[in-house]
């Protein structure tokens, strides 16, 4: 049987699949804590209008999808301002804007395999020109996120408190969200866009269910995410399956073994703490 990394196609989709698996809990800690998990479906539906229009103009598909991801993110920001006291309508209206643009678009796509293969994601198709910008900006997000560690602890946690202790909370949410729309973006190649909010929930889900604290959970959560890429990619490769879909069954297996497992352990505990 011929190795997986004979072929150069598996060794990029290796190595986009690692970038993407470590940026994207990272992100999504911030967003399922803050209570905004449907923003992933929101910004990836206009990833995928991105993703249209840059077929239609004749421009990478990612260039598309990072353009139109980034406009949806800052209109959602301005558009929580006009609902202030249920901003959460702002993500709706974003999403159906995407699904609606994405729907229109597509039918002027004269490549429709192409487009299809941002659905579910085509991660052993990337190309050269995808894999070096993955890798920039992979490396830019990594440092943002770092660098703005503290801050975004405590934006994620009470923003009042934050603006108390002189943190900058609307440049800080500004920078955070245009993140939030790179790594969608960039996940749409892998994953697609339809599941790219599970890839950003799952490995986030599976943390929380065994880390004790905010550090542990982005910890555990990147590496449940790396594991379930390099897992799903092994599959799909010698089962011969789509690799964004089998990377996401993964992680819902893996949840629910983890949600039984710990419901399990309280059980036996409080049977033992009970007899004695």
């Amino acid at each position: 049987m011929v190795s997986i990394f004979s072929y150069d196609f598996m060794i990029k989709a290796f190595i986009v699949g690692t970038l993407v698996s470590i940026i994207t809990p990272c992100i999504g800690v911030v967003i399922i804590l803050r209570r905004l998990s449907m923003i992933g479906d929101a910004i990836s539906h206009n990833s995928l209008a991105g993703v249209a229009a840059g077929l239609i103009m004749g421009i990478n598909p990612v260039l598309g999808a990072i353009f139109f991801s980034v406009v949806s993110t800052l209109a959602i920001e301005r558009i929580k301002k006009s609902f202030y006291k249920y901003s959460e309508i702002a993500i709706a209206i974003i999403m159906a804007t995407g699904i609606g643009l994405a729907g229109v678009l597509s039918g002027f796509v004269k490549n429709s395999a192409s487009f299809n293969s941002f659905l579910f994601g085509s991660i052993v198709a990337i190309e050269d020109f995808e894999l070096k910008m993955v890798v920039i900006l992979s490396i830019v997000v990594i440092i943002s996120i770092v660098a703005l560690y503290k801050e975004l602890f405590y934006i994620t946690f009470d923003e009042e408190a934050a603006r108390l202790a002189g943190i900058s909370v609307k440049i800080v949410n500004f920078i955070f969200m245009i993140l939030t729309a790179l790594t969608i973006s960039l996940a749409s190649r892998t994953v697609g866009t339809l599941v790219i909010s599970s890839l950003m929930v799952l490995p986030v889900a599976c943390a929380m269910q065994v880390a004790r604290s905010y550090k542990q959970t982005i910890i555990s959560a990147v590496l449940f995410a790396v594991s379930f890429t390099v897992i799903g990619l092994y599959l799909s490769y010698y089962c011969n399956l789509r690799p964004g879909g089998t990377i996401v069954l993964i992680g819902v297996i893996m949840l629910l073994v983890l949600i039984v497992a710990k419901t399990c352990f309280k059980r036996v505990r409080r049977k033992i703490v009970n007899q004695l």
